[in-house]
């Protein structure tokens, strides 16, 4: 049986990490953007606009959203209809039912028949703490990933977040948004550029570089920056595109450091570290890989901030981890 995390009376309040910025807000304000310089974007949930912001749009473009109930798959099912004529939908609910309940759909109608439907998976990971395993999402990546032309995409925070719907505006493919609960620390400034596909490289260490995605970056953030401190030579990548991966970026960080440790709010299993794996068992190199994530379970039940402390996918959790293997 798992064990509990150390629950303390003033850790049932907490919600999620210490905020700055709303990410979840960036959805709807960008698309409101796309849609006034001429992007025929329109938009759709499952009984959730006011848990991802889309009310915004939906008061903006009445003409241009649809509310489909708690009835995910039809929605993805309607959004491929939808962009058979020349629109480009966005649609969006939790990512435990964008990323699972609705495979099927995603396989067959969106990507298969190669629409350029964007499906957005919010309160991904363990962030939804309290709701438990049937809305955790934990397995998402991996199910999303293996779907032949399917784009997988892991923002970091609000800025990058918006960057990659601007470009996803004119990119051809289908793709799978995965996002948090809506209040990411702050990572990025505005105006710092993005591109899908194309992996944000911090640095890379001679000891250690840490790949991560989504919301297991700011964590790592804080390692590598404790790790320098402490007199390591640690690196960071932010791998916000899962697929495609950025090859070029883990073959150079495979070839710099000596240890590479992948981090993700995901099952260990198919998740970024099985991407990375993949590519560095074709490409024999000195470095040691680690996989760090959810190590292959149904996570607990408990606010998300105690939940990334018990797994280490918090600041001083993953400097742990990474002071381990060093």
């Amino acid at each position: 049986m798992n064990a509990k995390p150390n629950l303390t009376p003033e850790s049932w309040q907490y919600r999620d990490l210490n905020t700055k910025a709303p990410s979840l807000s960036v959805l709807a304000d960008t698309l409101i953007e796309l849609a006034k310089e001429g992007h025929p974007v329109a938009a759709g949930t499952a009984d959730l606009q006011h848990s991802n912001g889309l009310v915004l749009f939906a008061e903006a473009y009445p003409d241009r959203f649809v509310q489909f109930g708690i009835s995910e798959q039809n929605m993805v099912s309607a959004a491929a209809g939808i962009a058979t004529t020349g629109m480009i939908p966005y649609v969006a609910t939790f990512a435990s039912f964008i990323g699972l309940l609705t495979c099927e759909q995603i396989r067959m109608d969106v990507a298969y028949c190669a629409q350029p439907v964007r499906m957005i998976g919010h309160h991904t990971g363990i962030s939804m703490g309290f709701y438990g395993t049937s809305h955790h999402a934990t397995e998402d990546i991996s199910t999303m990933r293996a779907l032949a032309d399917l784009t997988v995409v892991s923002p970091s925070d609000g800025a990058q977040f918006r960057q990659l719907l601007r470009h996803s505006a004119t990119y051809p493919e289908p793709i799978y948004f995965r996002i948090g609960r809506g209040h990411d620390p702050v990572i990025y400034e505005p105006e710092e550029k993005f591109e899908l596909g194309k992996a944000k490289v911090h640095g890379f260490g001679e000891d250690i570089t840490i790949i991560a995605c989504g919301m297991a970056v700011y964590g790592a953030k804080q390692a590598v920056e404790a790790l320098n401190v402490a007199g390591h030579s640690a690196g960071l990548v932010d791998m916000h595109t899962i697929k495609p991966l950025d090859e070029a970026v883990v073959l150079e960080a495979a070839s710099t450091s000596r240890i590479v440790l992948t981090v993700e709010e995901h099952n260990i299993l198919g998740g970024l570290g099985s991407a990375v794996a993949e590519i560095m068992a074709e490409n024999p190199s000195k470095a040691r890989l680690k996989r760090h994530g959810i190590m292959d379970e149904y996570a607990l039940i408990s606010p998300p901030r105690r939940l990334y402390q018990h797994y280490k996918l918090d600041g001083p959790g993953i400097q742990e981890v990474a002071e381990s293997l060093l």
